[in-house]
């Protein structure tokens, strides 16, 4: 299994991004899918989940400025982050779990001026 993620970069405040992750050797369909977060210093943290029914939820931290999604058909799970603060800063993992539970190697997110 192998979950690949792109998008990451440096952003100003209140800037966008979009993160993808691509998921390869697993049946994607079947898998709840989430993105994580971990700042320096910090404990790494549930931004987003996306479940295999399409259900989301997220961190009271980013909701309203994140939304998750996901293609099945392109085995992928997306990221739309919006209004970005420095506090958002951080490197990214994509997280695919079912009876198994898979990790990204993680993509970076700067904001900053």
């Amino acid at each position: 299994v192998q979950l690949v993620e792109s998008g990451g970069g440096l952003v100003q405040p209140g800037g966008s991004l979009r993160l993808s992750c691509g998921a390869a050797g697993m049946t994607f369909n079947i898998y709840n899918m989430a993105w994580y977060r971990q700042a320096p210093g910090k404990q790494r943290e549930l931004v987003a989940v996306i479940s295999r029914d399409r259900n989301t939820n997220y961190a009271d931290s980013v909701k309203g400025r994140f939304t998750i999604s996901r293609d099945n058909a392109k085995n992928s799970v997306y990221l739309q982050m919006n209004s970005l603060k420095p506090e958002d800063t951080a490197v990214y993992y994509c997280n695919a779990k079912f009876i198994n539970e898979f990790w990204g190697q993680g993509t970076q997110v700067t904001v900053s001026s």
